[in-house]
Order: structure tokens, then sequence, then C-alpha cells
């Protein structure tokens, strides 16, 4: 891993609050993450990853977040997950879905998965936490529109959280270590709503897993399709910038 950079490490102000890690992508979850947090009075370190995505434009959604809601600090660190290959978001070799049903999207494992991602962005993440001073680690993974990730089932951060415990200084010293998973029983439009309420521009954030050159979104990836049946259930428009007019398949 090459060294993390840090992104405008001035974008926000030390409130003096309990710290806490953020894993952010810039995509809707992750951005509603931020504000969850910052919600219940926590300074906010977000962490994102360059891991070898095909795409650079839910990173840049990850700085634009960052930046507007004022986070502490925003940490980009440098993974080579590409090198594994193993997943259409990683390899050139591998084509991402369209247009697939909602019946379709819930059976087995997505070729969209990529191996062990979670679970080595959350091993980074507790590593700032401890540095961080941080009891907790928030993570924007659901269970409901999740797309048969294994790694965003609740039984996966529960354990997570047991090796938390005993696998740093911090958790050894006594202190209690939380992988706060917030959105793990929500749907996308109980996402959103909740996101509104808070606040957050999703205009800012990108989901989309097979954008134009330009950075227009597909429409039909699995990513898609998820977020605009959640702003239909909403009743709100998308603001994502869209490469036709945008519809929900659904079942």
């Amino acid at each position: 891993m090459r060294a993390a950079s840090e992104v405008g490490s001035e974008v926000g102000s030390d409130g003096g609050g309990r710290p806490a890690v953020v894993l952010l992508s810039g995509g809707l979850d992750s951005a509603t993450v931020v504000a969850v947090a910052l919600d219940l009075g926590f300074d906010v370190h977000a962490l994102s990853f360059r891991y070898g995505q095909r795409h650079v434009f839910e990173l840049e959604a990850a700085v634009r977040v960052a930046q507007h809601q004022g986070v502490v600090s925003h940490l980009i660190c440098d993974l080579g997950l590409d090198r594994f290959g193993g997943s259409a978001l990683t390899s050139p070799t591998l084509e991402v879905p369209h247009g697939r049903s909602e019946r379709e999207m819930g059976e087995g494992v997505p070729v969209t998965y990529v191996p062990a991602r979670n679970t080595i962005f959350l091993a980074h993440a507790l590593a700032l936490a401890e540095v961080r001073g941080a009891s907790d680690i928030f993570i924007g993974v659901n269970a409901i529109d999740y797309s048969g990730y294994p790694d965003c089932r609740p039984e996966f951060i529960a354990a997570f959280e047991r090796l938390a415990q005993l696998a740093t200084a911090a958790g050894i010293a006594g202190r209690t270590l939380r992988i706060q998973a917030p959105l793990q029983l929500d749907s996308k439009a109980d996402i959103i709503r909740k996101g509104l309420a808070l606040g957050v521009d999703y205009a800012l954030t990108h989901s989309c897993y097979d954008p134009e050159p330009d950075g227009a979104a597909c429409g039909t990836c699995d990513a898609c399709q998820l977020r605009l049946r959640g702003f239909a259930e909403v009743g709100v428009p998308d603001p994502t910038r869209y490469v036709s007019p945008p519809r929900y398949v659904g079942k």
C-alpha cells in the first residue's frame, strides 16, 4: 500500500467531540452515514480508498461530500485490489451487469462483489481509529438492498466487532470498540429519507458502477437501479446526472 494522502485536512474543525472513523466511498449510503455520525455529535475522520476501481467518479464524490459536510479530516489510502481481480469493479475483462430485475439482483453473489473489500477497508479503519483515539467506526453497509454482498450482512459486522476487541491494543486495554452500521436494516428509501432530514446533498454523490467517460450514470446497473427505486419510493427526483432519462426496471 502506498502512503495515504490527506485531502483537505482543513475541511472541518475539531469540535472537541468524540472522534469517529467513517468509511466514505462517495456513494449515497456512505454520505448518509457521515451525516448520521455528525448528527450524533462525533468529530468525523473520513476514510476513502483508491483501490483499483474502474473509475474515479465515486472517489471524487467522496472528496465533495467530505468538504460539504465539514469533516475533521479525510484520508484517501491507495490499495491494489485490482491486482487480484475477481470483480467487475476492478477487472477490465469482467462486464458490469445491466438491466437486471429485482429478483435477479437477489440471486447469489454478483460479479460486482470485490473479494474481502469491506474486511480490508474495516481493517484500515480500525488502525486509523486506534491512532485517532476513536472507539467508533461507521460503515454504510446495508442488508436489505445489498445485492447479495456477503460482507454487508449483520453477522459480518458483529464478527468484525469481536475481532476489533481481540486484535487491538485499545481493545486489550479495555476500550470498547464499536462497528456502527446504522443503515444495515434500512431500505434505500429509508436511507434517502434519513439523509434528506439531515441535509445530505445527494447531488454530490455517485453510485453508478459503469458510468460514461464524462461521469454520467448509466441508469441500468444494479447500483443505479437500487438508487432509482429508492428515490421513486420517496417521491423526490434523483439529482444524479444520467446518460438518458432513467427508469426503474422493477420486478
